[in-house]
């Protein structure tokens, strides 16, 4: 199930980071904070209410400005206009209602989107007396909070999740969405306008629905995708340096929406640590991934080109190594037709479930080929396996001993379940609960 996006927006040291830290670090609502990202703070999964959603801090993005100030708030809003389903703008109860604050709530006000205004570093009961300048953003109520002392940050939150758009999460039925990843200039829209130009399929092109992307409905086989280009960055000018955290961003709303994801690299680049982080991100959110190598017509090929280069990324990419690669030109047109393909089989192995009598027999003789870990003359035992969950495969395992679980151990189960049973293009998620613990999950 897909989540609504929040995006932090406001100028330079008004809090941002402090209640984005505040969030994460005390878990006051936090999942997981997703690898790859954390050291820009950038990302991260929260909870509120029994409501998940993602959190974007755009606290970090500097563009390259004479006016350091508005350009970064204008690069802020932009992002955020793009990416969210709710704007999160956080001013300086402070400093008062500035000219950068007006100009930002006006672009703000003009999206229609859902909008939060949070007055932070109100540490007193009593309300300064310029608060009440904040009205004149006609943003709504401001929330006033300090997110140093924690305080009203549970009302806050609570406005946050009651503006969720209705239906926000909900999965469409029988559509693969498919999202379209990768560093910029990589040949995400031109592998876009080759499928669709050979199938000659299009339902609609729908620009900027929600997010920073196209979306294109369409049809191959019988069988319904929704195309997500992640290509557009309006104002690349205004980036510079800056254009890979742009990137990131636009990349983790895309992937929240996705079912399969194209990590597309650069058959001439190789593997960057920008297709790392981005590529961690879809791991962690569970996503089903498949590898698409573009421009491989522009690679001088021996013998053994494209499996030395298979090796190259399951060699940069450990933590996805069972994702397929498929090597393709968006140009020619070369092996285009496998992409669609590839994720409609990725897709379904995402879904597939395992009899848990098979599942049992498989941990069962996997136990008797290796022993489970011990530690003080205590051994692993494993007493029941069940998969409680897909999209992406979750199994339950019931043990004698969680801490007896050792990383090297799960992940030896887990290439077992691989070997039986496939799972190619999407990873898999194992949770440990010893006996008398309550629940599946």
């Amino acid at each position: 199930m897909s989540k609504p996006l929040v995006a932090v927006v406001g100028r330079p040291n008004v809090g941002k980071s402090t209640f984005f830290n505040k969030v994460v670090g005390r878990r006051v609502s936090i999942v997981e904070d997703t690898p790859g990202v954390t050291r820009d703070r950038i990302y991260a999964e929260a909870e509120w209410r029994g409501i998940h959603f993602a959190l974007i801090d755009t606290g970090g993005i500097e563009p390259d400005s004479e006016d350091i100030i508005l350009s970064q708030m204008r690069a802020q809003a932009e992002i955020a206009m793009d990416t969210s389903d709710v704007i999160l703008f956080m001013v300086d109860g402070k400093d008062g209602l500035t000219a950068a604050d007006r100009e930002v709530g006006e672009m703000l006000y003009k999206t229609g989107k859902k909008i939060v205004l949070a007055v932070n570093k109100v540490d007193k009961p009593t309300l300064p007396d310029d608060f009440y300048d904040f009205y004149e953003l006609g943003l709504g109520e401001p929330i006033p909070i300090s997110s140093a002392n924690m305080l009203n940050l549970g009302d806050l939150l609570d406005r946050i999740v009651e503006s969720f758009p209705e239906g926000a999460g909900v999965e469409e039925e029988d559509v693969v969405k498919i999202a379209m990843i990768g560093k910029p200039n990589v040949g995400k829209s031109s592998l876009v306008n080759k499928l669709l130009g050979e199938n000659r399929v299009i339902v609609s092109p729908i620009a900027g629905t929600t997010r920073d992307s196209i979306d294109t409905p369409f049809e191959k086989d019988g069988e319904k995708y929704l195309l997500i280009d992640t290509a557009g960055i309006r104002r690349k000018s205004k980036v510079n340096e800056d254009i890979e955290k742009f990137s990131v961003i636009r990349a983790v709303a895309a992937i929240e929406r996705c079912d399969v994801c194209l990590l597309m690299i650069d058959a001439q680049e190789g593997v960057t640590d920008q297709d790392k982080r981005i590529a961690g991100i879809a791991h962690e959110a569970g996503k089903g991934l498949v590898i698409v190598v573009n421009k491989w017509d522009l690679v001088e090929k021996e013998t053994n080109t494209m499996n030395d280069f298979r090796k190259e990324v399951a060699s940069e990419l450990t933590f996805m190594s069972y994702a397929p690669t498929v090597f393709i030109s968006a140009l020619t047109g070369q092996r285009v037709d496998k992409v669609i393909e590839t994720a409609r089989y990725v897709a379904a192995n995402r879904a597939m479930r395992v009899p848990t009598g098979q599942l049992n027999n498989l941990i069962m003789d996997a136990t008797m080929m290796k022993q489970p870990p011990s530690d003080k003359g205590k051994r692993l035992k494993i007493y029941y396996v069940t998969q409680v969950g897909v999209n992406p495969p979750l199994f339950s395992f019931k043990v004698n001993s969680r801490p007896l679980m050792h990383f090297s151990y799960a992940r030896y189960l887990e290439n077992k379940i691989r070997e039986t049973f496939g799972f190619e293009g999407t990873s898999l998620k194992f949770v440990f609960r010893e006996k008398g613990e309550k629940g599946d999950l």
